[in-house]
């Protein structure tokens, strides 16, 4: 049967990594997994309760945009934690980012758009925007420039938009307010359109995320319910597009989702009530964090990228490899230990990294990091 080109797209190697990680658990090794940004624990008992308590109630079709309620309570939360005013009629309910991301791209972009992305960055921006028939320019970062995009990169690559993520995946680091607003000024100057992903909102360490809409109103922010709220396999999340993109984006979201789903936006209404339970996973990345980033040392892998947020380290590992996706393989084979190769990040430069996920208990991450001692030390 015929085909389009639109499925060519590369596969998400982590997932890969995820298979084979779960054939050696079918034949009866213990494996550590650090390879997938998935929190190791469930969404919010609170949230939980009080879904099962409507689930009585009959859950269909919400309008296009998500619960009312649901938008308000989010304008709320700009309010609470940014100190931003939000008007709720900006804010749309979507099928988890990934939603997000389709949305934005189709009401953004025509065809053959140049959309811009610092590598490495999450690998599903380029796929998705392949799929869509969009052209991801993908530039390089630097060590000096945090791994992140600069404001040069909008002119000399002749993008009409660009997508940021702050933190990011997968190097952790975070843009601050005047790096933001530069980049937003930016692309204001040469009418690129700005995506930001703020997805690990939430999870900081030593000073908090700042929102795009803290410097501009002339942009897409994206966010979701996966990380800081724990509800990765719920597939909710959200999006604050201008004024005048609301009605567009919402035409969108009737034709190709109808509306995100009943249930899991009223589990993530009810989730901004559990912010106690919330704020203690953080308490344990954290702690995952150093334990980390200490057992890096003793290993002798000490180029990474400055960790400011979300649960990832990405480590160089050129030292000692030329050939990540097989340096990976025997991770998982010889120490019971999934990372992921950075080739899932960076085409280019992403054969000499490592992104390793600290996500899970406190006790895994403990475990995996004597597994990689030992590992890194039977090379030396």
């Amino acid at each position: 049967m015929r085909h389009s080109t639109r499925g060519d797209v590369d596969p998400f190697i982590v997932m890969d990594v995820m298979e084979a990680a779960r054939q050696a658990e079918d034949a009866g090794r213990h494996i550590i997994h650090m390879e997938v940004g998935q929190p190791g624990t469930g969404a919010p008992a609170g949230g939980r309760a009080a879904l099962v308590a409507q689930l009585d109630d009959p859950l269909g079709y919400t309008v296009g945009l998500g619960l009312p309620a649901l938008r308000a309570r989010i304008a709320q939360h700009y309010n609470e934690g940014y100190g931003i005013t939000l008007d709720p009629h900006r804010v749309v309910i979507t099928a988890g980012a990934s939603g997000a991301f389709l949305l934005a791209f189709s009401a953004l972009f025509d065809n053959d758009a140049r959309v811009g992305l610092g590598l490495p960055c999450y690998p599903s921006y380029r796929q998705i925007l392949k799929a869509v028939g969009l052209n991801a320019i993908e530039m390089p970062t630097t060590a000096a420039g945090r791994y992140q995009p600069q404001p040069s990169d909008v002119t000399a690559h002749a993008l009409d938009g660009l997508i940021v993520a702050s933190p990011a995946n997968p190097t952790g680091t975070m843009l601050s307010q005047d790096e933001l607003a530069a980049l937003a000024t930016a692309c204001a100057a040469n009418n690129t359109a700005l995506i930001s992903d703020e997805i690990y909102h939430g999870i900081s360490y030593d000073s908090a995320a700042i929102s795009a809409l803290s410097v501009t109103d002339d942009v897409y922010v994206i966010n979701s319910f996966s990380k800081y709220f724990s509800m990765t396999g719920w597939r909710v999340g959200w999006m604050v597009v201008p004024e005048d993109h609301v009605r567009r984006v919402e035409r969108l979201a009737q034709n190709m989702f109808i509306c995100p789903s009943h249930a899991s936006q009223a589990l993530a209404l009810a989730a901004f009530e559990c912010r106690d339970e919330l704020d203690s996973h953080l308490d344990v990345y954290a702690a995952n964090r150093d334990v980390l980033m200490a057992g890096l040392a003793a290993a002798g892998l000490t180029k990474y990228a400055p960790p400011d947020g979300a649960f990832y380290v990405y480590v160089d590992v050129s030292d000692y490899t030329d050939d990540a996706r097989a340096f990976s393989a025997q991770i998982l084979a010889e120490a019971g230990v999934a990372v992921t190769p950075g080739l899932d990040f960076d085409p280019v430069e992403g054969h000499k990294w490592l992104r390793l996920s600290y996500a899970r208990s406190t006790a895994d991450i403990t475990e995996g990091v004597a597994r990689l001692q030992k590992f890194m030390d039977s090379l030396r």
